[in-house]
């Protein structure tokens, strides 16, 4: 897992280039660009000398007479239906690209234009920044912050396929995970649950095609298999409560056959790990489906009311296994808490992880905030406030919101309930779109609790923007908004949800011109079949200026 070092290591700077050669290198680029602007500004004074020159030869005027005397000769019908087709045109091109912005945030045209045309026009040579300009450190320092901010991590929250997300497809129809988010799934299961001396046993050979297996039918199958080997084989019990098992209390018994199993495997492994570094291995695989299965025990508790259980495994886990701090099973222990209204507790798991050298996560940020705002919610009134200014809590609490909202702007729109909640899926984006969903969809019920949290938030949390009018070029707590997230949470979320965008697209150029182009069509036409003499003298007017203009050149 990455954490929030990597973007700082990548934003070190990079020792400038001698003084000489930064000037003749910049130098060369501007001379570059002006040779290329004035290119084509030469090119187009030229073209049209050519044509002025030629005016004699082509018979332009004639030409033009002889096209005049035609436009003439038309009927308004002719008008009608000319101006039609094109509002129609235009219209399926305006529908289209509308179609295409929606789905993949940019203008489809536009697309085309870059790829195709610019490379034509020698574009892209003038963009390429040398190796050593500034420019060029900068890009790259830019380019590793978003490869480490763009990570995806697994929900820590993620929920149960056979139990809960199968069951939801059973009533709606709909599939709540995509496949994407699957194929993260299937490469996280090979990574915890196997290791290079699975061919030593039958029954972890069998797992290991299993966790490969695309099809549910087919992995549930060879789980059966591996179990027929082996009957403590603890991947299998794991394999069949996360989805063959249809409610959580079924989940909950298999897992607790797994854990027995798998404490077996573990204190096996203990013993034989400074044997060899295949042993070594194995221990680690067994050391990750021992917390992988104590957690979802723990979740099981959550999920069937058991909470202070559900606490005690999680804190038993975090004392036990110190160094598997990157599965966030802090944020479960939070979520537990906050259900037992034991803010004391949440405040001390803050204090803990809510530390600068750490990655932020959206729990963590909007729990720190909520904490904040229950001392102060329920005698919060905004006419109050304008009257008599905000008290020191007050401005600690709405400091608070603003850095939540900063780290991810997509939340409070779920916890205010101004879009709809779908089940969160088993990856997500940090500061994306994704996160947010899976925050509200635990947290909500918290912030509901707490009387005048939503009201003080409601009030607040836009001016977040006010702070940051640039979130792209840069952050005010944090590093500045990432441009990727749009495009990851598109892949992780299903297609019947809306996505949030941050910070809100402007419509492109092509939209505005299509929408234009066929609004003036659709209303020339509609003038011309009302109106056709009127029109006719109006084409002919503008026929007989335009003749005059080329004739007195």
């Amino acid at each position: 897992m990455a954490d929030g070092g990597t973007a700082e290591a990548s934003a070190a700077p990079t020792p400038p280039p001698p003084e000489g050669h930064g000037s003749c290198a910049g130098w060369a680029q501007r001379l570059r660009v002006g040779l290329a602007g004035a290119g084509i500004s030469l090119w187009v004074v030229a073209g049209l000398g050519l044509l002025y020159a030629l005016r004699a030869p082509l018979r332009l005027c004639e030409n033009l007479a002889a096209v005049t005397a035609f436009l003439n000769s038309l009927t308004p019908k002719f008008y009608v239906a000319l101006t039609g087709t094109s509002s129609l045109i235009s219209g399926l091109i305006f529908i289209f690209e509308w179609w295409y912005f929606r789905k993949y945030g940019t203008s489809f045209i536009e697309q085309v234009s870059i790829s195709h045309l610019r490379p034509l026009i020698g574009g892209t040579e003038n963009n390429v920044p040398e190796p050593g300009s500034p420019s060029g450190s900068r890009e790259t320092d830019t380019n590793r912050q978003n490869l480490s901010e763009c990570k995806v991590w697994r929900n820590p929250l993620n929920l149960f396929r056979g139990a809960e997300y199968r069951r939801y497809t059973w009533v709606t129809g709909k599939e709540p995970l995509t496949y994407y988010d699957m194929n993260l799934s299937a490469q996280d299961h090979q990574t915890f649950f196997t290791c290079d001396t699975d061919s030593l046993r039958p029954s972890d050979t069998v797992m290991q095609k299993a966790w490969r297996e695309r099809n549910p039918p087919a992995r549930i199958k060879a789980a059966y298999q591996a179990l027929e080997l082996n009957n403590d084989c603890a991947t299998a019990y794991v394999l069949l409560a996360e989805e063959e098992a249809t409610t959580i209390v079924d989940a909950e018994k298999l897992f607790k056959q797994a854990l027995k199993a798998g404490e077996t495997i573990y204190r096996r492994s203990q013993q034989h790990q400074h044997q060899s570094p295949q042993h070594e291995a194995q221990l680690r695989r067994d050391t990750n489906v021992l917390v992988y299965i104590k957690r979802r025990l723990a979740m099981c508790a959550r999920k069937l009311g058991r909470i202070r259980e559900a606490v005690k495994i999680m804190r038993d886990l975090m004392k036990e296994f110190p160094p598997l701090s990157m599965l966030n099973i802090h944020e479960n222990l939070l979520e537990s808490l906050l259900e037992l209204q034991a803010y004391a507790d949440v405040q001390a798991v803050l204090a803990k992880y809510d530390d600068i050298s750490l990655p932020k996560s959206a729990a963590i940020c909007y729990t720190a905030a909520l904490l904040k705002t229950r001392t102060v919610s329920d005698r919060f009134s905004p006419e109050t406030a304008s009257r008599r200014g905000l008290s020191t809590a007050e401005i600690n609490a709405v400091e608070a919101i603003h850095r939540a909202v900063e780290f991810n702007p997509h939340v409070p729109k779920y916890l205010l309930e101004m879009k709809s909640l779908i089940l969160p899926p088993e990856h997500i984006l940090k500061r994306g779109d994704s996160e947010a969903v899976a925050y509200a969809f635990f947290h909500l019920q918290h912030w509901k609790r707490i009387e005048g949290a939503l009201n003080l938030l409601q009030c607040t949390w836009e001016g977040t923007f006010r702070m940051i009018p640039y979130p792209l070029e840069k952050g005010h707590l944090f590093y500045p908004y990432p441009s990727c997230t749009e495009t990851a949470d598109r892949e992780l979320l299903p297609t019947f949800h809306h996505v949030s965008v941050y910070p809100k697209k402007e419509l492109p150029f092509f939209i505005h011109f299509t929408a234009g182009l066929c609004s003036s069509t659709a209303m020339l036409a509609l003038l011309t079949h009302q109106f056709p003499e009127i029109m006719g003298v109006f084409a002919k007017a503008v026929s007989m200026v335009s003749r005059t203009c080329l004739e007195y050149l």
